[in-house]
């Protein structure tokens, strides 16, 4: 697992839900043209088509992972001020969080067997950012 940093994102997987809150906090706090997003949503199901649930009834299932662009300035003025950036802030599912509390989150979720990734440079991502499933 990397070692975090001040400006460290961590994601639980677990409690995502794909509502794209933070894609729009974002959106609208960072003023962006309404073609630009510095962060989306991927469902991942069955990949055939959004929000297509994985499996076959009644095992049917879905799950969500928010994906920063290289474009994301992770907010540095609202850090700078004490604030969490846009889309951390706006998280409804506390599933974002940034510095210490993602540290001390992590730490949480690997008690409870959570593992750890970061996405691959060819996603072509945002660096500092890491997302916790269960195993």
């Amino acid at each position: 697992m990397s070692e975090f940093k001040e400006n460290t994102i961590l994601v639980d997987l677990q409690r995502c839900i794909g509502c794209w809150t933070c894609s729009l906090a974002c959106k609208v706090g960072n003023k962006l043209p309404d073609e630009e997003f510095w962060l989306t949503v991927r469902t991942l199901g069955s990949g055939e088509g959004v929000d297509r649930p994985a499996g076959t009834w009644p095992d049917l299932h879905m799950s969500w992972m928010p994906i920063w662009s290289q474009s994301c300035v992770k907010c540095p003025s609202r850090i700078a001020k004490g604030e969490k950036p846009y889309c951390v802030n706006s998280c409804p599912c506390d599933a974002l969080t940034i510095g210490d509390a993602a540290e001390a989150k992590a730490a949480e979720l690997r008690d409870r067997g959570f593992r750890f990734f970061e996405l691959p440079a060819w996603e072509k991502s945002k660096d500092d950012v890491l997302y916790a499933e269960k195993k």
